[in-house]
């Protein structure tokens, strides 16, 4: 089954180990070369009303997800250990 981008991109992340909601698919990884997914990339949540900006952003490896469905993703990781730092704006990676 195959599957767009914007279709993955609108669904809600659902950690199964704890119910918790983590957010909103916002982007991919992908293995250049192969062409491959595999990484999820979900933001973080809003930090004092959204103007602070926001915490550290998920990366969820794709070996993580068990499954999609219509409406959410449910993944099997421990959220704290798939946080990573967010890039300042203006700043390459």
């Amino acid at each position: 089954m195959g599957m767009k981008f914007t279709q993955l991109q609108c669904k809600e992340v659902i950690c199964v180990s704890d119910g918790r909601r983590l957010g909103f698919v916002s982007d991919v990884l992908v293995e250049v070369p192969e062409g491959s997914v595999t990484a999820i990339v979900v933001p973080g949540p809003c930090r004092v009303l959204g103007v602070a900006g926001r915490h550290d952003d998920f990366i969820i490896p794709w070996k993580c997800i068990c499954r999609i469905g219509p409406d959410i993703v449910l993944v099997d990781t421990k959220p704290d250990e798939c946080r990573v730092p967010r890039r300042k704006p203006g700043l390459p990676f």
